[in-house]
């Protein structure tokens, strides 16, 4: 899906960008517009009714926040490896015959050897996870720098195979676009 995200001087550039694009009719998957941080105070927190713009705060915008997307990775990757590291543990423990938990028992040595597996795969979920680079990386370094410096971010995906209307985005007059990688 192309993203785009543009570096707007202000909140009316943005809000007359929202309509020019509405009355293109052109699908937005996301639409999000991104005020300063201590910003001006122009436009209130759940966002433009008339426009239709969706303001978030940019640790909020996943595309926009490394550490969200990381933290959805290690879900999902734990969502899996817990199960497996347990099945792990409790074979383990039965096919070496070490007897460490002996103590506690004939059941509970196997259950406690896959729970030492399954913990095993949530510390390997948050290695996987915290491991694998983004995309993204230099183009949301660069939009957080505007963000720093007071600039208002407008937040644009379309459709797979539908791209942004290159034109009329610039003549928002944007100080910058930035095109994030196909997601």
């Amino acid at each position: 899906m192309p993203v785009c995200v543009l570096v707007l001087k202000d909140w009316s550039d943005a809000a007359s960008l929202q309509t020019k694009l509405k009355a293109q009719a052109l699908p937005l998957l996301q639409s999000v517009l991104v005020p300063p941080e201590g910003g001006d105070g122009e436009l209130p927190d759940e966002g433009d009714g008339a426009t239709g713009l969706q303001c978030e705060r940019i640790d909020r915008v996943e595309l926009l926040n490394p550490n969200l997307a990381r933290q959805r990775r290690q879900r999902g990757m734990a969502r899996w490896l817990m199960p497996f590291g347990f099945l792990a543990g409790l074979t383990f423990t039965q096919i070496t015959t070490l007897e460490t938990f002996s103590a506690l028992g004939p059941w509970a040595q196997p259950m406690i050897g896959g729970l030492l597996g399954m913990g095993s795969g949530l510390m390997g979920s948050y290695a996987a996870a915290a491991s694998v680079p983004s995309d993204n990386e230099d183009g949301v370094r660069i939009l957080r720098n505007r963000h720093q410096e007071k600039r208002w971010l407008l937040l644009l995906e379309t459709p797979t195979g539908i791209e942004p209307p290159w034109q009329l985005l610039q003549s928002a007059r944007p100080i910058q676009v930035v095109r994030l990688s196909e997601l």
